[in-house]
């Protein structure tokens, strides 16, 4: 029988900040969140997700992300995404990714040079499984951001690559608010089973909270993780 509560693994490095926040919001999508030590040689057993989350991880010395890439846990995350399994990087998390080699392009300080927190309009580019399956193509999100480094870069010929694989899944419509080239806000692996993205979905799944589009793109995660769960049976 198929869990319908997949198991999440939600990395936790010294100086995360929204660890909490991501696994409440996975837990109340339906996933069974996991924290994880990023001491951890492994991933806990069933494990059909992993999301670095949000944060500071170690103070973002040297560079965002630079230290944490060489952090234990990171072999088993580079393992399970090598294995197909469908890896979430949110803001830091999307840094992490980056400096470890999972993702294309860099991110760098914001072109203001100053910390952005605001709501800002992201547009779906590709809405494929397994980060955006529960979008359409073209659809409108808002979901906040807050960071000082920010600013995706990466030169035209690998952008232009991108764009060929469809490996640009969000784009921030109406101006990006950190200068990231062609305003891309989320980026993929060219399997498709690892994303990252500045905007945190984990802080927009509550229209109370000013908006339910981030639960799109986690619920798509979690869908995933469900999908991954049967093909192991």
């Amino acid at each position: 029988m198929t869990d319908r509560r997949p198991k999440v693994a939600v990395v936790v490095f010294p100086g995360s900040n929204d660890v909490d926040d991501a696994a409440w919001a996975l837990g109340a999508l339906g996933g069974d969140a996991e924290l994880v030590w990023h001491g951890s040689e492994r991933l806990p057993e069933d494990t059909r997700a992993v999301v670095l989350p949000g944060g500071f991880s170690y103070g973002d010395y040297l560079r965002c992300g630079a230290i944490a890439r060489f952090s234990p846990v990171m072999s088993a995350v580079v393992e399970f995404a090598a294995a197909g399994g469908p890896v979430l990087g949110i803001c830091n998390g999307f840094q992490i990714l980056c400096e470890a080699g999972l993702l294309p392009g860099m991110l760098r300080p914001n072109a203001s040079l100053s910390f952005v927190c605001r709501d800002v309009a992201l547009r779906v580019e590709q809405a494929s499984a397994p980060f955006t399956s529960r979008c359409q193509r073209g659809q409108r999100l808002v979901i906040p951001v807050k960071h000082g480094e920010g600013c995706w870069f990466a030169p035209p010929g690998l952008v232009e690559e991108l764009e060929r694989n469809n490996q640009i899944v969000l784009r921030y419509e109406g101006g990006s608010p950190n200068g990231s080239v062609g305003d891309v806000a989320g980026v993929g692996n060219e399997r498709g089973n690892v994303m990252g993205l500045m905007p945190h979905p984990e802080h927009a799944v509550d229209p109370l909270l000013g908006s339910g589009d981030g639960a799109l793109i986690l619920a798509s995660l979690l869908d995933a993780a469900r999908d991954r769960a049967t093909a192991l049976v």
